[in-house]
């Protein structure tokens, strides 16, 4: 047994340190790794792993945006969220997205692998915290992958363009990032402003950073860089 696994982290020593800990195990190839959700999007759909490890706080295209794509395109590349945050919101929008697994950040080496196993399997793997909150949700009657978000209004092309707007990008960058026309982007910006009763843009990010799309740690960063 040979698992072949692509990593996408936005921080460069979180993927060497996984690419270190992944190939000592003798069953565990790593064949690509990816610093953003089109970068992963790229990744699957060129090397074709058997799993591939994202994290969610990522920037042009979020961790459960790419995640939704790369279901959408490739889905018998299973995948296993590895991230900092716990929240609900994050664990059902990636289940919903089509995630196999959920780890913490925190957990440890051998139970990463475990992970990798399990899902290699067909199985689903959730780390003892989010399976918790599974277990709690489930309890209160309310199923993980049906919470109603207001990202659940947007189609998935307008989830990109809005997080790419709220990162900065101009409609032209945009447009070509995409490979749609600016007078495209410029109508997905009114219909997304429209659905989640936006006026400016400045309540476009504010939104955004509020629901988690994109990161306050990396949106800071983009503009300390002039982005």
């Amino acid at each position: 047994m040979n698992i072949k696994i692509a990593l996408a982290d936005d921080h460069n020593l979180v993927r060497r340190g996984l690419v270190a800990l992944l190939q000592a195990c003798p069953d565990i190839t790593v064949i690509g790794e990816a610093e953003d959700g089109f970068a992963a999007f790229d990744l699957a759909k060129k090397l074709a792993p058997d799993i591939l490890i994202i994290d969610i706080g990522m920037p042009q295209l979020n961790g459960i945006n790419a995640i939704e794509l790369i279901s959408g395109h490739s889905p018998e590349i299973a995948l296993i969220v590895l991230t900092v945050h716990s929240e609900e919101r994050y664990v059902s929008s990636a289940l919903q997205a089509g995630a196999r697994g959920y780890l913490l950040k925190t957990c440890s080496v051998d139970e990463l692998i475990r992970a990798i196993h399990t899902v290699y399997r067909g199985h689903y793997y959730l780390c003892p915290e989010v399976a918790d909150l599974v277990i709690h949700c489930y309890k209160d009657g309310i199923s993980p992958p049906d919470f109603k978000r207001p990202t659940s209004l947007l189609t998935s092309r307008e989830r990109e363009v809005l997080q790419l707007l709220a990162e900065g990008m101009k409609i032209p960058i945009i447009a070509q990032r995409l490979n749609i026309s600016a007078k495209t982007v410029e109508s997905h910006r009114r219909n997304i402003m429209e659905k989640l009763g936006l006026k400016q843009q400045v309540d476009l990010i504010k939104y955004a950073l509020r629901q988690g799309v994109v990161q306050f740690d990396s949106w800071i960063t983009k503009k300390k860089n002039g982005s």
